[in-house]
């Protein structure tokens, strides 16, 4: 068994994963102190202006606030002007913006990559929440700045009825059986489909660290675009064996099993499943933020070896690996990455949240051509020296 973690409350991670994971809530006072210096509410009110940032403006009016109103981005200054009382903004992806606050997703290495949608970040001055309300993903709520009450009620699912006419969808009642105050560095582990209600006490700031699952849906539509373009799959299918007639219009329960079995034989024992997941899984959530890189080639990569700089992943883009035959195989962003075997070891070590000194251990063409090409593409950054 690992060792015990301190944003776990001194559970291991196996212990979390068997007894909490999906199942019930977890708090953990004094989980995370270092979020509590990383952004001010004027940071993140100032990011929420920015024309590429995913935020939207929450509002209850003053003589009504049961009446709710939503405001996405791009968002002004104006939006902002005669606010009421009861407001809350929410910011998506604040990661991609604070490399100090990416950072902190190692904090959680018992959960894979793939499973990561972004930290978010919700700002409200005392009383304002975005009502009562469950998710369908696993979240930890991390208290950043001030202080927000949380009230946790009963699990709720897909046939679960919302408070009708509102732009939110907000539950109409909660049975409540947890009730607390979260102070800066304090952790509530949330699993999905569990009613909450959070309330700023003070000038506040939460950060939402949330865990996705594909759906089936999704899944489907990729893997059919995957097998659309492989062109020996558009060649048509031989017969079934006849060996009896039935009625011209009819299609026999054989004939339908033979169909299916040839569709299920493609999905079970072909590549192009497995890949079509990987590149489905592999996207980044706001392919927006990816920054573009300045292009470099592989004399200038030369010319900065064992000056300090670091290699590690872009906050923004997304890397995974799978093992097929022996052999690590690589997706960013959605895409195969073709790579020298050499550099596999290595890129597996940045996919699983480490940095490398970018130093002579480097210095192999093959090597520098690929890590060229990747912060080309920005899957790969360089982290200047004593910038952490």
């Amino acid at each position: 068994m690992s060792e015990a973690l301190a944003i776990l409350g001194g559970l291991t991670a196996e212990q979390f994963l068997s007894e909490y994971w999906q199942k019930k809530p977890l708090l953990v006072r004094n989980a995370l102190p270092e979020i509590a210096n990383i952004l001010e509410p004027n940071d993140v009110l100032e990011l929420a202006l920015d024309e590429n940032v995913s935020a939207r403006l929450i509002k209850q009016k003053d003589k009504n606030p049961n009446q709710w109103s939503v405001k996405s981005s791009p968002l002004i200054k104006g939006d902002f002007q005669k606010m009421p009382k009861l407001w809350t903004l929410l910011v998506q992806a604040v990661d991609h913006y604070s490399f100090d606050l990416a950072e902190l997703w190692k904090k959680f290495p018992f959960i894979p990559q793939w499973r990561r949608d972004d930290i978010m970040v919700s700002y409200a001055p005392k009383g304002g929440s975005v009502g009562q309300h469950f998710d369908f993903y696993d979240v930890f709520l991390v208290q950043g700045h001030g202080h927000r009450r949380w009230q946790l009620g009963q699990m709720c699912d897909e046939s679960t009825e919302f408070v009708a006419n509102q732009p939110l969808k907000l539950l109409p009642e909660m049975d409540v059986n947890f009730d607390e105050v979260l102070a800066p560095g304090d952790l509530l582990y949330v699993p999905p489909g569990l009613a909450h209600f959070g309330v700023a006490e003070d000038d506040c700031l939460t950060y939402s660290f949330g865990f996705r699952m594909p759906n089936i849906a999704s899944m489907m539509d990729r893997v059919s675009d995957h097998f659309a373009d492989n062109q020996q799959l558009k060649n048509p299918l031989l017969d079934i064996i006849r060996d009896q007639t039935a009625q011209i219009g009819e299609i026999t329960a054989n004939e339908l099993a033979y169909l299916k079995a040839k569709v299920l034989d493609q999905l079970q024992h072909s590549n192009d499943f497995e890949h079509a997941l990987m590149s489905l899984m592999s996207e980044a959530k706001y392919p927006e933020n990816i920054p573009e890189p300045d292009e470099i080639d592989v004399d200038d990569l030369s010319a900065v070896l064992d000056t300090g700089y670091e290699l590690c992943l872009e906050p923004a883009s997304r890397l995974l690996y799978t093992l097929e035959d022996d052999q690590l195989l690589f997706w960013a962003n959605g895409e195969a990455c073709c790579i020298d075997d050499a550099f596999a070891p290595i890129l597996k070590t940045l996919a699983d949240g480490g940095s490398l000194a970018f130093d002579q251990t480097l210095n192999q063409d093959e090597i520098l051509q690929d890590i060229a090409q990747l912060l080309n593409d920005s899957v790969l950054m360089l982290l200047p020296p004593n910038e952490e």
